[in-house]
């Protein structure tokens, strides 16, 4: 290999602009102004009352429940979720002491965490980069009702409602309770009642868990707290209640209740955390205890009935648009409370299509609860047990944040996919501002060889304050512009891809910056050819430290290009630019097949340089996320054997979301046996901290023997998996069950799976063959659909439809 040299002429690259043209570039393209829906603490105008209950009866697949509460010091694993998209809590159903831990997706310590550390790269911890921090503490106690004085306990999560249930029985009476974060309301709904003359007492109370001191107002009849931490970040929490029958009087810094037939509870809190770098993440017009007491007060002012029917219309707007069955389970199955289900699947090796499916929506449950007007979803997603979540809860880009929006618009959630988008504008002026001012420092291992600079990049790790952690990440631009093109793709819409078109552009230029040209030896004729590889990089998350032309970074940016010249085609802007990047696409150098190993090269090297068995399957995201290898003729053999015999060699015994990864990659390989043998083992019951499902369905990570944590991005990219074994899609192309497992083969529907190329189709099956699928245009006009060795080509304007049925033909 020759010596390299820059790409592009350093002439044709832009200068460096200052923090005010920045943000001023940022504004005019709509990086600032044009989010949608951030921040979401702040006053709204009334929600909009329903009359009548939209509350529908809900199949198996919508339903999980238990016979235990969570106990306290096992929240993350047992602890049942509820969200509004910003405002979360993991609730414990205890009947004598329920506990809340409260969280909001912005409370956030640290800062932008911009100067580098001796190695040329950034700081990692939690007094400078920062940390996801719990926001409070809410507990109800009722004495007298604790475990051991109660009977008939249940508890369950209603995927379809939105809604947390517990219910038991205490000398001859029945005790019901119910807890549902509303988005409408902006708050957390605790709702008790009961049936046979039972009576509530006991004691409400909210605590910070940052040292706060909680007030109480008589008058008012609430409590609540307000801080602001070191980096200026206001925030605050209120609760309030009220009862039908006895009474509700506040003492000190709690709220007492005493005899009553029905209690409510309305909690509510937040930060004046603002998606805007030029106000530095702060809107100082917010006071968060002040508004959290507002926001308690009105929601209190309604019944919890109206309260209900509020959120629940509002939940079931997105969770009704998708449906699924994979085929019915067995009474016995069925008789069998959610964990014994999870423990009797793994033990037996029967399928369980039910309990399947049901994951799947557990999965959509958590998207539509964490991902709605506000930041996206993070290592945590929107949950925690505690303020020292591993890796700080952040937003990891070598694969984390992107798998967690996977499964949004393949499983009829786009509108949840917003928060991603939202929340790579608002931090693009501070990584365009580090990138330029830190990306070249001679210390940093991976700084551009042409000593140019031009666009972003981000780190391995971002928090939401503009700044980035632990080492640089090069590619990692590509990947979340990659990630939100693909959302275009679903969804068609001119508007969104104008909104991204600032992040593409700047990726593009950052690497029109970072290229260099080598020589290569073509291994069959022996022609050498100039071609372009990425300088200095990591393959994630292993082998060396400083390799040139990775194939993870190859694959990425060849990607970026073809999706930057097409966005120039659709908006008509920089054609110019465009042809330039589609030049370069053209030279760049694409990975070969080793012939030492067979596989496919994740090195420009024959050898092996990492470990086999490696969670990450960084060279292949060219068959997973991306479309460049795929078996439908358009690869050439070789190349296709060669990914495939790395994919074998990765195994299919991992964490979580590597066997998430891997069962994508084997339903794009149409490998309807291997994808569901890896989406199964992410189904076996977690014991003693071991990778696998928890009780409360969260993944749980073994990062060492005997400690599991949670990490929330296999529940999301193993759904993801499942629909991909349903359906593949690329625009102008959409196949059928491409990987139907046996398991669900019988028969089964799903409604509302999205295509890319601007569709949305309902599908039925029956005998492991189709036998009606709707096509709907969401934006799209023109695709074709295939099942086996036949295809048809459909021609539709947007919002029309047309079903096709005999697939044998």
């Amino acid at each position: 290999m020759d010596t390299t040299r820059p790409a592009v002429p350093p002439d044709r690259l832009p200068g460096l602009p200052s923090r005010r043209g920045l943000l001023s570039l940022a504004a005019a393209t709509g990086a600032v102004t044009a989010l949608g829906g951030l921040p979401a603490f702040t006053a709204s105008a009334a929600p909009r009352r329903l009359t009548e209950s939209p509350e529908l009866p809900t199949g198996p697949q919508n339903q999980l429940w238990w016979q235990a509460p969570a106990g306290e010091h096992s929240m993350i694993e047992q602890g049942l979720p509820v969200g509004n998209g910003r405002l979360g809590a993991l609730a414990s159903n205890d009947p004598g002491r329920e506990l809340l831990l409260i969280t909001d997706a912005t409370l956030w310590t640290g800062g932008l965490n911009g100067k580098l550390d001796a190695d040329g790269q950034f700081p990692y911890a939690r007094e400078n980069f920062g940390s996801f921090t719990l926001l409070g503490r809410l507990t109800v106690e009722i004495p007298d009702h604790d475990m051991s004085a109660v009977n008939d306990y249940r508890r369950g999560l209603d995927l379809a409602q939105g809604l947390v249930t517990t219910s038991y029985v205490r000398s001859g009476v029945t005790y019901r309770r119910s807890v549902f974060a509303s988005r409408p309301d902006d708050a957390i709904v605790l709702h008790f009642t009961q049936s046979g003359g039972g009576r509530y007492t006991g004691t409400v109370t909210l605590e910070g868990t940052h040292g706060e001191t909680t007030t109480g107002d008589r008058a008012g009849r609430n409590a609540s707290f307000g801080a602001v931490f070191p980096n200026g970040l206001r925030y605050g929490a209120a609760v309030t209640a009220h009862a039908t029958g006895g009474s509700v009087t506040v003492d000190g810094s709690r709220i007492d209740f005493s005899g009553c037939k029905e209690l409510t509870v309305v909690v509510s809190g937040g930060t004046n955390y603002a998606p805007d770098a030029s106000r530095h993440y702060r809107d100082l017009s917010v006071r968060p205890e002040r508004l959290a007491r507002t926001k308690v007060l009105e929601a209190a002012g309604h019944p919890a009935s109206t309260l209900l029917r509020t959120h629940v219309a509002d939940y079931r707007d997105l969770f009704g648009q998708m449906d699924i069955s994979l085929g019915t389970s067995s009474s016995e199955q069925r008789a069998r409370n959610t964990w014994e289900r999870i423990k009797a699947r793994a033990r037996d090796g029967e399928p369980d299509p039910e309990l399947e499916a049901a994951y799947l929506q557990f999965g959509r449950y958590l998207m539509i609860s964490g991902s709605r007007g506000s930041l996206p979803l993070n290592l945590q997603g929107l949950w925690l047990d505690g303020n020292d979540p591993d890796w700080m809860g952040d937003y990891h880009t070598d694969i984390n944040i992107q798998m967690n929006y996977w499964m949004a618009d393949r499983a009829g959630l786009s509108q949840c996919f917003d928060a991603l988008t939202d929340y790579c504008l608002a931090q693009l002026p501070s990584w365009t501002e580090l990138t330029h001012t830190l990306f070249n420092d001679p210390r940093n291992r991976y700084r551009n060889s042409s000593g140019r600079i031009a666009g972003w990049t981000v780190g391995i790790s971002t928090n939401v304050h503009g700044g980035m952690g632990w080492w640089w990440h090069p590619a990692g631009n590509a990947w979340l512009c990659n990630t939100l093109w693909e959302h275009y793709e679903f969804t068609c819409s001119s508007s969104y891809l104008a909104k991204i078109y600032p992040l593409l552009k700047g990726a593009c230029e950052f690497w029109e910056a970072r290229l260099v040209t080598t020589t290569v030896t073509d291994p069959d004729t022996g022609a050498e050819a100039e071609v372009l590889i990425a300088d200095s990089d990591w393959s994630p998350e292993h082998g060396p430290l400083d390799a040139k032309g990775i194939t993870y970074a190859q694959e990425l940016v060849w990607a970026l290009f073809a999706n930057y010249r097409t966005a120039s085609e659709v908006l008509k802007w920089d054609t110019a630019h465009a042809d330039e990047m589609a030049s370069l696409q053209k030279r760049l150098y694409l990975p070969r097949v080793s012939p030492r190993t067979g596989w496919l090269e994740e090195w420009m090297s024959p050898d092996n340089l990492g470990e086999t068995t490696h969670r990450h399957l960084s060279p292949l995201v060219g068959l997973f996320p991306g479309d460049r290898i795929r078996p439908d003729g358009s690869t050439p053999a070789a190349l296709l054997d060669g990914a495939t015999a790395l994919l074998t060699a990765r195994g299919t015994q991992s964490f979580g979301w590597a066997n998430a990864w891997r069962s994508l990659c084997w339903a794009r390989l149409k490998n309807a046996d291997k994808a569901y043998e890896v989406f199964v083992n992410n189904l076996r019951p977690s014991t003693g901290g071991s990778n696998g499902t928890a009780p409360n369905l969260f993944d749980i990570y073994e990062v060492e023997k005997g400690r599991g944590i949670f990490q929330i991005d296999a529940n999301f990219g193993t759904p993801a998996a499942a629909m991909e074994m349903l359906l593949y899609s690329r625009p102008g192309h959409v196949e059928l069950l491409p990987a139907l497992p046996d398991a669900w083969s019988t028969s089964g529907s799903v409604t509302g799976m999205g295509a890319r190329g601007g569709f949305v189709v309902d599908l039925r099956w029956r005998d492991g063959r189709p036998t009606e699928a709707r096509i709907r245009s969401v934006g799209g006009r023109t695709t074709t659909v295939s099942y086996g060795g036949t295809s048809r080509k459909v021609t539709m304007e947007p919002g029309e439809s047309t079903v096709l049925r005999e697939f044998d033909r």
